[in-house]
């Protein structure tokens, strides 16, 4: 159990932990969500982990933005379906400087438009309501270390049914796609089709070190946040195609 406790719920809005690193080693996260039950409950998930700490909640996207800026997380859990300021637009906000915290979307499978548009939007990846606690506490650790959360069911499908098609995208995104290497591009391929680095640093003959090298000079090229955005890049820019 962690030395933290499961704090009780102080409200809407617990902004009065003040900015700032935190322990070191200790993962900050701050719960967006209008129900009140909802954002206890994953307090007391996450908080019985040594190395989580919910340094805020918030009820609307208004809130988590304000919130977002003053107690510095790692990781923001987001509804998306919230009074106000809805989570989606929340993101765009949260992410747009683009050094700020990685976004997990809370949600369910039955609205492929938010997803799609949350991914466009900044988040990093994607969390079931009714998953598992391991799986909450393991989501925000993968966020937390900078990569994404792909879950191909979801993914591949709000992809393939939202992307534009190539033709309907700026010239400028289609010559930040000329500017990768051919290695580079390949390595792009592999990533689009939720291959991990381990992964493809076999399919390519590669060191992982390599690999994550060239993952990062991707990502830059094309100006990405992740490997979240990544994959959608790559279905918007044909580099694949759904159900190829």
């Amino acid at each position: 159990m962690s030395g933290h406790g499961a704090r009780p719920d102080t409200g809407a809005a617990d902004d009065h932990e003040a900015a700032g690193a935190g322990e070191p080693g200790v993962i900050r996260i701050l719960v967006a969500d209008d129900h009140r039950m909802v954002r206890s409950g994953f307090r007391v998930i996450l908080e019985t982990e040594d190395d989580l700490e919910v340094v805020g909640e918030a009820a609307d996207g208004e809130q988590a933005v304000a919130l977002a800026a003053s107690t510095a997380p790692d990781v923001v859990l987001m509804d998306v379906e919230m009074p106000g300021v809805d989570g989606l637009e929340a993101t765009r906000r949260i992410t747009a400087a683009g050094d700020g915290p990685a976004v997990l979307i809370l949600t369910t499978f039955d609205r492929d438009d938010y997803l799609f548009a949350a991914l466009q939007a900044g988040a990093s990846g994607f969390l079931l309501k009714n998953g598992s606690p391991e799986a909450l506490i393991e989501a925000v650790r993968v966020l937390a270390r900078g990569d994404a959360l792909l879950a191909p069911e979801i993914t591949g499908r709000v992809i393939a049914k939202f992307a534009r098609p190539a033709a309907a995208l700026p010239a400028a995104s289609a010559q930040e796609l000329k500017e990768l290497t051919p290695r580079e591009y390949e390595v792009l391929v592999l990533l689009a089709g939720g291959a991990t680095n381990a992964e493809i640093a076999t399919r390519l003959f590669l060191g992982e070190a390599t690999v994550k090298t060239h993952v990062s000079r991707v990502l830059a090229k094309l100006r990405l946040r992740d490997r979240t955005q990544a994959v959608v890049f790559a279905y918007e820019h044909g580099v694949v195609t759904p159900g190829g």
